[in-house]
């Protein structure tokens, strides 16, 4: 991930800390400390706008999880963990919230969730779309059938489609070029290519995918192909789910008719 131009790398820092749950003070006087290589109070102070009185109380902060070390010298020396051991740290503390969070949302979540979804559903960014298309992958059981521009159909999506595959799923894929067909097959050997309902690169089309014959999603590039993940309206999606939704009506009726399966239900 690209860095904003506008920041510098101190900034960056500082910003991802605070959102890992450091407080301002504590994420400064890290950041200080990685760029001093150890230090005393004063020393932090001096680079970082924290207080000097304010250090130890981030040092304390910054001690309790396993980011810095002290040396018990006169005055006391302070000592960070390198970028490498720190952003192991995060990541192990992040996917321990995560499996939390995964546990006690499928303890609240209903036994069976709703299966004809009235109406067509919104998501917007591109990010969360790419969560939406995995998720509908990693739920398929007969078909997928997904119509992408080239850029959107990313290494994680062709394992999806390669892990459905795998429990006989019947892959369909349209509008990538040659290359990425040849590379498709070469990991999905039964995925079946067929022709784009149009030129994808002549228009703001994000993806169109089917899944069952009963859930579908469509999305469009908002901003343009390079806007950024993380930019809400980089990409927006609608999508259905049951076999009389709207959405998946015409999206099945479209299919159908390209892909010669029969006449439309």
């Amino acid at each position: 991930m690209r860095n904003n131009s506008d920041e510098d790398p101190q900034s960056v820092a500082i910003k991802q800390l605070e959102r890992f749950g450091l407080s301002t003070y504590a994420a400064r006087t890290f950041v200080a400390l990685a760029s001093l290589g150890t230090g005393t109070a004063k020393d932090v102070s001096q680079v970082s706008e924290v207080p000097r009185t304010r250090v130890y109380d981030a040092i304390d902060e910054l001690h309790d999880r396993g980011l810095v070390d002290v040396l018990q010298s006169s005055p006391k020396q302070f000592w960070a963990i390198s970028a490498e051991t720190a952003s192991r740290t995060f990541e192990h503390e992040l996917q321990h919230r995560t499996e939390l969070l995964q546990t006690a949302l499928s303890e609240l979540e209903s036994v069976e969730r709703q299966a004809e979804q009235r109406g067509v559903w919104t998501v917007d960014g591109q990010t969360p779309v790419m969560e939406r298309v995995r998720e509908f992958f990693a739920s398929a059981e007969e078909e997928i059938v997904y119509m992408t521009v080239e850029d959107l159909l990313t290494e994680d999506l062709i394992e999806g489609l390669g892990e459905a595959a795998e429990r006989g799923v019947s892959i369909k894929l349209a509008g990538v070029s040659t290359d990425v067909q040849e590379r498709v097959q070469e990991e999905i050997p039964g995925a079946t290519m067929f022709e784009s309902l149009w030129v994808w690169s002549d228009t703001s089309a994000g993806r169109l995918m089917m899944v069952d014959g009963r859930k579908t999603l469509v999305s469009a590039l908002v901003n343009g192909a390079d806007a950024s993940p993380s930019d809400p309206r980089s990409e927006t999606a609608i999508w259905g789910e049951g076999e009389s939704n709207s959405l998946v009506v015409v999206l099945r009726a479209i299919f159908t008719w390209r892909l010669g399966t029969g006449e439309p239900e």
